[in-house]
């Protein structure tokens, strides 16, 4: 079975039909679209693989509420770029980068922040390029943790990927190598021994973040894919966005991240949604996504908690964006409320 490179393969494949592919052809001009084999298969077999609203669906099929730009969207929601001291580095906090080998992914998802910068046949660092951005690292001592992502590294061969990882490895200042992917949820069979072999090195230690929004992503292949990884020793960490009719309940959430952590994944980041073109039908607003993560604090384990987030625009990093729980008064008095709602004093 083929990948699905555009909005004629979607029609083609019984994804979509006819008149929604003409209503979407503009957007699938501007922003790039790709759907796995495995994904194809698997939202041909769901009980209703055209409907704009199936949570799995939604995600990876263009939209024509793409084609509308909020005035506050911006190209680069996050500020990559004016963090971006050497091609394929971003350097936004003192203890950590992200290094960003290639603007490729297996699947384009339909809320990405970076859609203006990836697409089919992205820009990879050339060899010239990857050694200057390693040698950024090597320069920098500060830099403890390396956050590789992109696009996606684990569409990169297994070989590649080694290369990388062995260089991190050989820099004593590096602790850390954490690899961000959408790769085993959307790609499973790409998670192969010969790449959970490449993403270790001596003296390194290696995370994979995975990208997970709804509970129904979680079929068979995908709990193996996540178990490959984690029987090699890899620590999983869950990353999730915050999506308007995809996730966006209580129910949705508990799901989940109860999957995620039944499946040793430890969710990490709930994400508010970026401020990317083309993605206000998607976003929330905070004081909803507040709410729905109060809300959750009694309903769930602490392993099943994420921290709730909204990258500040302009490049100036996370920021931590549920409701507080604790409430200062003044003269060492606080307010702190509980899981139900009801609210006590503190003194301390």
């Amino acid at each position: 079975m083929k990948a699905l490179h555009s909005v004629s393969d979607l029609v083609a494949a019984g994804l979509m039909t006819p008149e929604a592919g003409d209503a979407v052809r503009t957007v699938a001009d501007r922003y790039a679209v790709a759907l796995t084999p495995y994904l194809r298969e698997t939202l041909a077999g769901r009980t209703a693989p055209k409907d704009p609203q199936d949570p799995l669906y939604a995600q990876y099929v263009p939209s024509p509420a793409e084609a509308y730009t909020a005035p506050e969207e911006r190209e680069d929601p996050i500020g990559d770029v004016v963090r971006s001291p050497v091609k394929g580095i971003v350097h936004r906090y003192p203890d950590r980068v992200l290094l960003k080998p290639l603007h490729a992914c297996a699947v384009y998802c339909r809320f990405c922040f970076r859609r203006e910068m990836v697409g089919p046949g992205g820009e990879a660092l050339t060899a010239e390029e990857l050694d200057a951005a390693l040698a950024y690292v090597r320069d920098h001592e500060e830099v403890w943790e390396v956050v590789v992502t992109g696009g996606d590294p684990l569409l990169l061969s297994p070989r590649r990927l080694r290369g990388i990882v062995q260089a991190l490895s050989a820099m004593p200042h590096v602790g850390v190598v954490r690899l961000h992917s959408r790769i085993p949820a959307a790609d499973p069979d790409r998670v192969t021994p010969e790449l959970v072999e490449a993403l270790t090195a001596p003296d390194l230690a290696t995370w994979v973040a995975v990208h997970v929004n709804h509970a129904d992503e979680l079929t068979p292949p995908v709990r193996a894919a996540l178990a490959r990884l984690v029987d090699a020793g890899i620590p999983l960490v869950g990353q999730t966005v915050l999506l308007k009719g995809i996730n966006d309940s209580h129910a949705a959430l508990e799901a989940l991240f109860r999957g995620l952590v039944r499946n040793r994944v430890k969710p990490y980041y709930l994400h508010h949604p970026d401020l990317a073109a083309g993605t206000s039908h998607f976003r929330p607003s905070l004081a909803e996504g507040r709410a729905l993560v109060s809300g959750l604090r009694g309903r769930l384990s602490g392993l099943c908690q994420p921290t709730y987030v909204l990258d500040i625009p302009g490049g100036h990093g996370k920021a931590p964006a549920a409701a507080a729980w604790v409430e200062e008064e003044g003269e060492g008095r606080y307010r702190a409320t509980d899981f139900t709602g009801r609210v006590h004093d503190y003194r301390g």
